[in-house]
């Protein structure tokens, strides 16, 4: 299940990570500091000695449903729905942009300088490619 996989990378750094990001998606470190504020305790409390990994700790508050907060429950939702968003974003830029990269970078070559030139002319690049762009936190 792709919301157990996202989870349990989440929750595996949880722990150690946190950074700000200025994206409207969360960046991952956000995303995983997210949950260790609202469902560390919940974790903490129903999936104690677990060994993190594999999806253990998704398959333990789903056991748990019930007695996971409301807080989790909808951070959890919230964060899978904003990581989701920004792994479409970065997989569908190219497809999205192609048409601001052969009008404002054509004789740009790199994917990172295609990139850097997108952003540097986001004045002249269309509302879509722009969105991907900072949708996928490129920005």
């Amino acid at each position: 299940m792709r919301t157990q996989t996202l989870l349990t990378g989440f929750v595996l750094v949880a722990l150690f990570a946190a950074a700000p990001a200025n994206a409207q998606t969360l960046s991952y470190a956000d995303a995983v500091t997210k949950l260790a504020q609202d469902c560390g305790a919940d974790i903490k409390k129903l999936c104690s000695g677990l060994n993190l990994g594999g999806g253990r700790i998704a398959d333990c508050l789903e056991k748990n449903d019930p007695k996971v907060s409301a807080t989790c429950k909808g951070t959890l939702s919230s964060v899978v729905a904003s990581i989701s968003q920004r792994e479409r974003a970065q997989t569908s830029y190219e497809k999205v942009c192609r048409h601001d990269m052969s009008q404002r970078c054509s004789g740009v070559k790199g994917d990172g300088y295609v990139l850097a030139c997108l952003i540097k002319t986001q004045k002249h690049v269309g509302k879509e490619c722009n969105q991907a762009i900072t949708d996928a936190g490129w920005r």
